[in-house]
């Protein structure tokens, strides 16, 4: 389990929107995989943990009667560092990421989840499906829908820029 401790954290950040509740639930959710380690046959565990992880955050969340678009915004996403040297180009990037992560703060979380699953941590439409307890077929129409909201998303906050 401790391999899948940062894909756990990555979830549960993007859909509470909050570091600290993110670390408080990936904790709990630790906990009751633990518990229920009798229930795990073998299959991919990296799927059936974030499985767990992802009712722990649906469950907060119920509890605390919040909209995921009402969120505060995730902190800023760890990507690898940039080599390049030129500081306006590192600007423009920095500028670049935070509409992408203010982009994906704005889509529901259905959306959110499997973009994060499939983008942040490349996986497949079988996992996310056994993840989200959804459909493949689900699984794919969520993406499709989530990249195209996020293309509208960016599109939109760069005509504003203008």
């Amino acid at each position: 389990m401790l391999p899948h401790l940062d894909s756990a954290h990555n979830l549960a950040r993007w859909l509470t929107g909050a570091s600290h509740e993110a670390e408080d639930l990936v904790q709990e959710a630790y906990l009751r995989a633990l518990t229920f380690f009798d229930s795990f046959h073998g299959e991919d565990g990296r799927a059936w943990l974030l499985a767990i992880v992802r009712h722990a955050c649906y469950d907060w969340l119920r509890k605390r009667r919040r909209q995921a678009e009402l969120l505060e915004p995730a902190e800023e996403v760890d990507l690898a560092p940039d080599s390049a040297p030129d500081p306006e180009v590192q600007q423009l990037r920095q500028a670049d990421r935070r509409q992408v992560q203010a982009g994906l703060e704005r889509l529901p979380a259905e959306y959110r989840e499997v973009l994060v699953l499939r983008e942040l941590e490349g996986m497949s439409y079988r996992q996310i499906a056994r993840v989200a307890d959804v459909p493949v077929g689900t699984v794919m129409s969520r993406l499709a829908r989530a990249r195209k909201r996020l293309a509208a998303e960016l599109s939109a906050a760069v005509r504003k820029e203008k």
